[in-house]
C-alpha cells in the first residue's frame, strides 16, 4: 500500500476498516496495475494484530458502482441484512461478511473501473490478472493465507476460468449462476450467436465502465478514472468489443475462442456450484457442466429457482456460503462439508405452479438430495415424433414430413396426400401423461430435417437452424411458466442447433448419449443442402418438471426464437441470413426417423419443504 497516491483509509465510519484504490502488481503484465478496495474487521492487522480468510471478486462492473446506482429495482428487494454502505451488483456485502470474520477484496478488472490496460472481457488476459490477485491477497499482512471467490454470474464465470489455474492461496469456489464455457454457455448456443443479451449487457454495464471513460461521477456510475479521461480513439484502441468479436468470430478452432477456453478438468479446489433451473438462456448448462467436469475432491451441486439477483442474498443462501467458506476456509466444519453429511446434489423440485417472480411461492417448491449428477436411477425414456403431433413410447407405423416456415413463420401450407403435415411455424409435438411423470436431467432431441425453398423462384436455403422447446400444460390446456433470469415468464427449457454444426465428436471423452460433445470447429462445417436430409442430436439443456395426471408435455421446433428468449435473442442479421436460412425447413416424423429422451426420476419419498 505505500507508495500509492490514490489510496484511501477510513477506519471510522463504518463497521469495517474501508481502503480504497489499492494498487495490486501483477507478475503477468510489466508495470501493470489492477486496482481493488478491501473491506477488513476492526481488529484485522494492521488495525489489529488479526488475521482473516478472503472473499475476492474480480469483474468489469465497477468496484466503486453502488448497487443502488447498476439496479435500483433490484437493489429495493434484496435482502436487508445484506445492504451495506458498499453493496455492489452481483458481489458479496462487505457488511455482512465482514461481521462473519472475512475480508472483502473487491477488484476492478483489467481495463475497467480504476484498473488501467486492455478491456477484453473474459479472456486469457483477464484470468491472468485474476491469478495474480489471488495470489496477492494469501500474501497480505491482513490475509489468513486462504483465499475463497463468491459472486453471481461474471463473477462467477471469471471462477471457472482462474480456478482451473490454480493459484497459490486459493482455497475454495463458489460460483453462484454463471458460465463455465464462453462459447456453449454464452455466446453461440448450438452455434447459433445470442447476440441481443450480449449487445445489452456490453452497452449497458461494461463500456460505460470502461478506464478511461468520461462523466463516471456525472453518471454517479463510480468515480472518474484517477489518472484522467482517455479520448474517444485510444478508448476504441483499449477495448475488445464483445458485440463485434462475438459476431466476427464464429468456431471453436479459431484463436479467439483458443484465448478463452481452459480445461474444467484441471479444477480441483472445493467447489460448491449453484445452477437456477430457471437461467434457460446463460446461467444453467455452465453450473452444471462446470460441476460434471471439475476434478474436485469435494464438489457439491445446488439448484435453485427464482430470478438471477435477488437468491444469492437470501438468508438462507447466506448460511450455505458461509457454512460452505467456513469449513474450507477456516477449518471449521460444522455442517459436514468434509465428513460426507452434505448431499453432494441438492435440488428444488418443480412440482405444481408457483408463478412468475413470486419468490414466497418458489421457495415453497419441495427439495431433495440426491448422491450425484446426472441422478443414477435416471430412466431415459424415449418418445417418438408421430405423424398426428404427438409423443409416443412406441414409433408410429406411418411416416410423415412436417414443414414450417423458418423466418416468417404464421404461414399455413396445405397438406399433401402423403400424410405430410404443414402448420404454421412453430410446429409442436404433445404427450399428455395418465401418472405423475418427473423429468430431471439431460435431454436430446434427435430429428431428421431437410430444407427446400419456399417459392420456386426463390434462393435454396443453405442452412437449418433448429430452435427447439419444452413447454408444460396444466390439465386446462395453460401454460405453465417459470421464472427466468431476469424474471420474465420462461418455459421449461430450450436448445438449439445450427445444421451445419451437427459433427458430434464421439472420441471425446466428455461425449455422452445423453450430452452429445460437439468441437464447433470451423474446419468441421457440413454442407447443408436442398432436399438432402439430415439426422441431428440436439443438446437441450439440463432440467426438471414434474408433470402431474392430465397435464401435457409439448416439443416445440421452429426455425427462430419464441416465447421465452427474453433478451436473450438470436438475431444478428449476418448470423441469421435470410438468404442462408430463409425457406422451408422440415421434419420427418413416424416410424423412428425423430424422437426425444426425456431423463425421467422414478417417485421418490424424501422430498421437503
Amino acid at each position: 500500500m505505500v507508495g500509492n497516491k490514490f489510496i484511501e483509509i477510513d477506519c471510522e465510519s463504518f463497521p469495517y476498516v474501508f481502503i480504497k484504490n489499492v494498487d495490486v502488481p501483477l507478475k503477468t503484465y510489466e508495470k501493470g496495475i489492477l486496482r481493488c478496495n478491501v473491506y477488513l474487521p476492526k481488529d484485522s492487522a494492521p488495525f489489529g494484530s488479526k488475521t482473516y480468510p478472503v472473499i475476492a471478486t474480480y469483474g468489469p462492473y465497477g468496484k466503486d458502482v453502488p448497487y443502488e446506482s447498476f439496479f435500483k429495482k433490484s437493489w429495493d428487494q434484496v435482502n436487508p441484512e445484506m445492504k451495506s454502505t458498499h453493496s455492489s451488483w452481483e458481489t458479496p456485502d462487505p457488511g455482512f461478511w465482514t461481521r462473519q470474520g472475512y475480508i472483502v477484496v473487491r477488484a476492478d478488472e483489467r481495463g475497467a473501473g480504476q484498473s488501467p490496460g486492455e478491456l477484453d472481457t473474459m479472456s486469457h488476459g483477464t484470468s491472468d490478472a485474476f491469478f495474480d490477485l489471488i495470489e496477492w491477497a494469501a500474501e497480505q499482512e491482513w490475509s489468513s493465507g486462504k483465499v475463497g471467490l463468491l459472486g453471481i454470474s461474471y463473477y462467477a464465470g471469471t471462477q471457472w476460468r482462474v480456478a482451473a489455474r490454480q493459484p497459490k492461496g486459493l482455497s475454495a469456489i463458489i460460483p453462484w449462476e454463471g458460465m463455465s464455457d464462453y462459447y456453449r454457455d454464452r455466446v453461440r448456443h448450438g452455434g447459433i450467436l445470442s447476440d441481443r443479451f450480449i449487445d445489452f449487457w456490453w452497452n449497458n454495464g461494461v463500456q460505460p465502465n470502461q478506464y478511461g471513460m468520461p462523466g463516471r461521477t456525472a453518471r454517479k456510475w463510480g468515480d472518474d478514472t484517477l489518472e484522467g479521461d482517455l479520448d474517444p480513439e485510444t478508448l476504441v484502441k483499449n477495448r475488445r468489443d464483445q458485440t463485434l468479436d462475438t459476431a466476427t468470430y464464429k468456431y471453436m478452432d479459431e484463436d479467439y475462442y483458443k484465448t478463452r477456453n481452459f480445461e474444467l478438468s484441471d479444477i480441483q479446489v472445493p467447489l460448491l456450484s449453484v445452477a437456477n433451473w430457471g437461467g434457460i438462456l446463460l446461467h444453467l448448462r455452465g453450473n452444471v457442466i462446470g460441476w460434471v467436469r471439475a476434478s474436485s475432491p469435494y464438489k457439491f451441486l445446488r439448484f435453485i429457482v427464482g430470478r438471477h439477483d435477488l437468491p444469492f442474498y437470501y438468508p438462507h443462501s447466506a448460511r450455505l456460503q458461509l457454512s460452505f467458506l467456513d469449513a474450507f476456509l477456516k477449518d471449521n466444519d460444522y455442517d459436514g462439508w468434509k465428513s460426507g453429511k452434505q448431499p453432494r446434489v441438492n435440488l428444488y423440485v418443480r412440482k405444481g405452479d408457483s408463478g412468475v417472480d413470486d419468490p414466497k411461492r418458489e421457495l415453497s417448491f419441495p427439495s431433495r438430495d440426491e448422491s450425484d449428477w446426472p441422478i443414477p436411477d435416471t430412466q431415459y425414456t424415449r418418445l417418438f415424433l408421430t405423424s398426428d403431433r404427438k409423443l409416443s413410447q412406441q414409433p408410429g407405423l406411418e411416416t410423415a414430413t412436417c414443414t414450417y416456415d423458418a423466418l416468417n413463420g404464421f404461414k399455413i401450407y396445405p397438406l399433401s396426400n402423403d400424410l405430410s403435415c404443414s402448420c404454421s411455424e412453430p410446429i409442436t409435438f404433445n404427450y399428455r401423461t395418465s401418472s405423475v411423470l418427473e423429468i430431471t436431467g439431460h435431454i436430446v432431441a434427435h430429428l431428421t430435417v431437410s430444407c427446400s425453398r419456399s417459392t420456386p423462384d426463390a434462393t435454396p436455403p443453405s442452412e437449418i437452424d433448429l430452435f427447439v422447446t419444452l413447454r408444460k400444460l396444466n390439465s386446462n390446456g395453460q401454460e405453465v411458466f417459470y421464472t427466468g433470469t431476469m424474471g420474465d415468464p420462461v418455459p421449461i427449457v430450450k436448445g438449439w442447433l445450427r445444421t451445419s454444426l451437427r459433427k458430434i465428436n464421439t472420441a471425446h471423452p466428455s461425449h455422452q448419449d445423453i450430452l452429445p460433445y460437439r468441437n464447433y470447429f470451423g474446419s468441421e462445417v457440413q454442407p447443408v443442402n436442398e432436399g438432402e436430409s439430415y439426422e441431428v442430436d440436439i443438446e437441450v439443456w439440463p432440467t426438471n418438471t414434474v408433470l402431474e395426471p392430465g397435464e401435457t408435455l409439448v416439443l416445440e421446433i421452429g426455425g427462430h426464437d419464441t416465447q421465452g428468449v427474453g433478451k436473450f435473442s438470436h438475431e444478428h442479421p449476418e448470423d441469421r441470413s435470410p438468404e442462408a436460412l430463409g425457406g422451408l425447413n422440415h421434419i420427418e416424423v413416424g416410424q423412428e426417423n425423430s424422437w426425444i429422451v426425456l431423463p425421467v426420476i422414478p417417485p421418490r419419498q424424501d422430498e421437503r419443504v
